[in-house]
């Protein structure tokens, strides 16, 4: 009884926290809701999110007013062609000590923040680009074979232009593959768009109060991995990332858009994000396991950017997006 009173009570914890930070976004952001809700799933689950949208949707708003809300270190990083890595990262500086002698001291670069905005990232070179590796995989730094270790909740939110593509460099795929979330920023509706004119052109709303700290994040962390998943619901998610392979898409069941038009299919990170992030919603809405819709609801933001497809693809304007919904629709849940 002590077990289900502490789970329950683990859960009652975590939603009201959620619920928290989605009422603090609100004052500053409108709409989004699912979009706020998948970032916060990444930051419980310790994973970062790749937000792609045309200008003007509020990305980088909303990355900065989670920064606000959440009682943690926030950096932000505009990504111009001429940005270096040692920027990021930091470099060492010869300096003096007390007694005069020269010594080389580590100046952090803005990466040692709990959460960090990678604005515009594929405006870099794939080597400024590349810095960020170290950082999201094992949240460290090496710099003059040193190793740094970075503030723990950290989390990298970075935001891509899908438009004016001229003068940008394609994140290499061993990046995307570290992005927990690929989440795309949607046009708001005719009535949200009345509510942005409300909102922006009045008087400036008060600050966002601050609602959660780096301990409580670590705290949801730990119960997110706690949850329990059926071994059905496992194999679920199983088989629907060897859906996304061409080579698995042969024998009974085949699906016809994947072997056609998928190049490589999704990586072992693509299940781990997959069953993390329905942990996640289970717990955020208070269920005590992980359920097929959960899997399915995370499904494509935690998918479509660890598909690669083919050039056929890009002649028949084949998307990502259709050939997880025929995945979705056509692996049945159990076998």
């Amino acid at each position: 009884m002590e077990a289900i009173n502490e789970i329950q009570e683990r859960m009652a914890r975590a939603r009201g926290a959620f619920g928290e930070v989605k009422a603090e976004i609100a004052r500053a952001i409108v709409g989004h809701e699912e979009l706020i809700e998948q970032i916060f799933m990444a930051l419980v689950c310790g994973g970062h999110c790749l937000l792609e949208g045309v200008p003007g949707l509020g990305k980088t708003l909303l990355v900065r007013t989670l920064g606000e809300i959440l009682n943690l270190s926030f950096s932000r990083i505009q990504f111009p062609p001429d940005l270096m890595p040692a920027d990021i990262t930091g470099t060492n500086v010869l300096t003096d000590d007390p007694s005069g002698k020269k010594l080389f001291d580590f100046q952090r670069g803005p990466i040692f923040a709990h959460i960090v905005l990678a604005d515009e990232i594929n405006r870099a070179t794939p080597k400024t680009q590349s810095a960020l590796l170290e950082s999201m995989q094992e949240q460290s730094v090496t710099v003059g074979g040193k190793v740094h270790r970075l503030p723990s909740p950290f989390m990298v939110l970075a935001t891509q232009n899908p438009i004016e593509m001229e003068g940008t460099y394609p994140l290499p795929e061993a990046q995307i593959d570290r992005f927990f979330f690929k989440l795309m920023v949607r046009y708001p509706s005719r009535g949200e768009l009345g509510r942005i004119a409300d909102l922006t052109t009045a008087s400036l709303p008060p600050a966002p109060d601050k609602v959660l700290d780096g301990d409580g994040v670590l705290e949801i962390r730990e119960w997110v991995r706690q949850v329990p998943v059926a071994e059905a619901v496992k194999d679920f998610a199983v088989r629907l990332v060897l859906a996304t392979h061409p080579q698995e898409s042969q024998g009974d069941g085949a699906l016809p858009l994947a072997r056609r038009f998928v190049l490589y299919g999704s990586s072992p990170r693509g299940l781990q994000s997959l069953i993390l992030a329905a942990k996640a919603r289970a717990l955020l809405s208070a269920r005590p396991n992980v359920s097929f819709n959960d899997i399915r609801a995370v499904a494509l933001p935690a998918l479509r950017h660890r598909i690669i497809l083919n050039l056929e693809a890009d002649a028949e304007a084949m998307s990502v997006e259709k050939i997880l919904a025929e995945a979705l629709e056509r692996v049945v849940e159990v076998p």
